[in-house]
């Protein structure tokens, strides 16, 4: 969020009345070298001189789609760094970028005749062509994990991506539509929004015009004409503006800037899509920039303002003394404008607006070198810290690239800890994602909070100014059920490591005694099965070791059955009875204990508690799922042993069991509240409770109870039969 709050899309100049054209110009190395002796020594410009032979060299004979020569391309991407002021290493990478991908040249004749930064920025902007994924999906979410992690260490990295992505976009043209549309959308969702998360807002808002132009293009022309047929209408209304602005400021003797602007077409698209509205609907559709020398006059400035035009309630934002995400400070206010048309005024100082334009490219541009909390270049780290731990705990690049799409979309939230420190978060965001924005840690261990000083549930959502306190407490550990209400990537993705490696740990040790309970039948178990066999099965299986094995049988994506008689050696009929008599058909049989985790689940359709006859069907990815044996859905299955398991419940079962009872009550006030509390007497825990009216005189009242087994089950049912008002008790199943 760079130029504008993320509720109010980022204006252009009213005379663009279309996007950007990026009109390129098919750059010259004399040009891009008389423009570099505006800031580069004349060694430097002539190394550049030196990468751009060499890459001409390496791209000789290679033509873009538009036929011309693919030299003109890292041109082009290093015009545009070097008018962000990058340094040479940056502009040699620039002219290099694509000689990795594209040509025989490799990483390290790279490194020797250009030194190993220029050789990293390469290798780091490079897609990953040598190896082969099953979707186009896969490859693009395993480049840009790549890119990204690249970022952290050289946030360079991204600079030439966009520069890349940008000249890219402003010759899409000459692609195919199908290219042009997949091209864009990944604009629109990845690079544009990194763009905005750096606060490179000139970059930002071309990358969206044209990945518009290409994605939706008649959306666009549809607003486009409607914007040119207000114009001319409001063109008299925005100079009035501006008139009164700058004569209010030569009045106060005030030294500043005035500029109206119309927002371009994709941030009035999305701020009709977010609010549901029509463009004639939105009013805020022109914005206007003050712009003046230090932070105080801002202030000024904004009375002057509310003085002259009418403010409108609860749009004023701060973001001089609360800077969004990447650095962006300014004031926002929307007030009442001539002809009663709601206008947006942003005040800021020059410093400011060089921010808000250039983001983390001004620590180049301007050798600013600021790293204050609020810089720029220090919030970027920040976010590039957690990109790192987002990698280490997917599971893959694809969830990986999910959790960076989730947290390249903030809208903030400004939160305070009790020693008043603010914190940024998502819209949205809930008491657990304050917590692990705090800290990894923090997160992992909370147990409850306080907001502004009351008891709150975890899920309780957050507001701007609320003080927020975390309790923790040292063997907590994260909910699953947390996931439901979780907002933000750093949230969701450190829940979803730490479950997974629970389950990893459960899917072990169960898949364990599954496979010794197989292999209990050939009177072994895992540690007496010959190593060579073992090895020679996990090389067949392409699995690294027993562990993986175990995980893989723990979850049901192999079954032990079959896993047993590979490892001892035998096949199909070989295999010795399993039904030699009940004492040993019993004696093969697992327990289920209740306590197996997240890799044993109990139907939802029969809802099986201890003391019910029990079998279990394997569910890929999953572990088992167990079912009373008398339970419909196990339809075909009963037949395919391959299937099934033989289980039971082990002599103690452990924990509490969902299951479901029907109550058939007499019409009266005050029965619910009898039957519940009947049943809160017998030690069990009502989960639901539903009614249903059958006539005027029986109401049908289903209760989902938390019980130990068959025995407290029946206690609660006969307790329930001394009540007068209840005619009739059943056992629910679903199936």
């Amino acid at each position: 969020m760079a130029a504008l709050d993320s509720e109010s899309p980022a204006p252009e100049p009213l005379a663009n009345s279309v996007a950007p054209s990026g009109a390129d110009s098919r750059y010259l190395i004399s040009d891009l070298c008389v423009f570099l002796e505006s800031y580069l020594p004349p060694e430097q410009i002539s190394e550049c001189y030196r990468a751009y032979l060499f890459g001409a060299e390496a791209h000789e004979g290679q033509k873009r789609k538009s036929g011309e020569p693919y030299i003109y391309h890292p041109l082009a991407v290093t015009r545009i760094l070097a008018e962000m002021r990058m340094d040479h290493q940056c502009l040699i990478a620039a002219l290099l970028h694509d000689v990795i991908e594209d040509t025989q040249i490799a990483k390290e004749q790279l490194a020797a005749d250009f030194g190993e930064a220029v050789a990293e920025l390469v290798d780091g902007v490079s897609k990953l062509t040598q190896i082969d994924f099953k979707t186009r999906a896969e490859a693009q979410a395993a480049s840009l994990q790549k890119m990204l992690l690249a970022m952290t260490r050289d946030i360079r990295v991204i600079l030439i991506k966009l520069a890349d992505r940008l000249h890219n976009m402003r010759t899409l043209d000459s692609m195919s539509a199908e290219a042009c549309r997949r091209i864009s959308r990944e604009t629109l969702e990845i690079f544009a929004p990194i763009a905005n998360r750096l606060g490179i807002n000139w970059v930002r808002v071309e990358l969206e015009e044209h990945g518009f132009a290409h994605y939706w293009p008649w959306r666009r022309h549809v607003i486009q004409r409607a914007v040119q047929r207000t114009s001319g209408a409001r063109l008299e209304m925005v100079s009035t503006v501006e008139t009164a602005l700058k004569r209010v400021l030569h009045q106060e003797d005030i030294q500043g800037s005035v500029e109206g602007r119309r927002k371009h077409l994709y941030g009035i698209y999305r701020k009709m899509k977010e609010k549901s509205r029509g463009f004639s609907e939105l009013v805020d559709v022109f914005a206007f920039r003050v712009t003046v020398d230090r932070v105080d006059t801002c202030y000024r400035v904004l009375g002057l303002v509310h003085n002259l035009y009418k403010p409108v309630p609860g749009r004023f934002k701060d973001y001089i003394a609360i800077p969004k995400a990447n650095g962006y400070q300014s004031l926002h206010t929307a007030l009442v404008g001539p002809q009663g048309i709601q206008i947006e005024i942003q005040i800021r100082t020059e410093d400011m607006h060089r921010v808000a334009e250039s983001g983390i490219a001004a620590h180049w541009m301007y050798k600013t070198g600021s790293q204050v909390p609020s810089s720029p270049t220090a919030l970027a780290a920040d976010w590039l810290q957690n990109l790192l731990e987002m990698q280490r705990e997917a599971g893959n690049s694809v969830e990986f690239l999910e959790h960076v799409k989730v947290d390249l979309f903030p809208r903030e939230v400004y939160v305070f800890t009790p020693k008043g420190c603010i914190i940024s978060l998502k819209r949205g965001a809930t008491i657990v994602d304050f917590a692990y924005a705090i800290h990894s840690d923090i997160g992992n261990s909370c147990v409850a909070a306080r907001i502004d000083r009351r008891m709150a549930p975890l899920s309780t959502g957050l507001r701007s100014g609320q003080t927020v306190e975390i309790i923790t407490a040292p063997g907590a550990r994260p909910n699953p059920g947390w996931l439901n209400f979780v907002v933000t990537a750093k949230a969701r993705v450190n829940i979803r490591g730490h479950l997974k490696k629970v389950k990893s740990r459960e899917a072990r040790a169960f898949g364990k005694r599954l496979l010794n309970a197989e292999l209990s039948a050939f009177s072994i178990n895992i540690d007496g099965v010959d190593p060579i066999r073992l090895a020679t099965y996990l090389e067949d299986a392409h699995l690294r070791d027993l562990g993986e094995l175990l995980d893989d049988i723990g979850l049901g994506n192999r079954l032990a059955t079959l896993v047993a008689r590979r490892l001892v050696g035998v096949e199909g009929d070989d295999a010795p009875s399993r039904a030699v008599s009940d004492g040993d058909a019993h004696s093969h049989r697992l327990s289920i204990r209740g306590t197996e985790g997240m890799v044993v689940h109990f139907a939802r359709c029969c809802l099986p508690i201890p003391g019910d006859d029990i079998t279990a069907v394997f569910s890929p990815g999953r572990g088992i799922v167990v079912h009373r044996t008398e339970c419909r859905n196990l339809g075909s299955l009963e037949t395919k042993g391959d299937k099934r398991l033989n289980v039971e419940w082990s002599e103690k079962p452990e924990g509490e069991f969902s299951t479901e009872i029907r109550v058939e009550v007499s019409n009266r006030r005050g029965v619910l509240a009898v039957v519940a509390g009947a049943i809160a007497e017998q030690g069990s825990n009502i989960e639901n409770v539903q009614t249903t009216e059958k006539d005027g005189m029986i109401t049908d009242l289903g209760f989902q109870l938390q019980v130990s087994g068959r025995a407290h089950l029946a206690r609660i049912m006969r307790r329930l039969r001394l009540i007068q008002l209840v005619t009739r008790i059943t056992r629910v199943t679903r199936s």
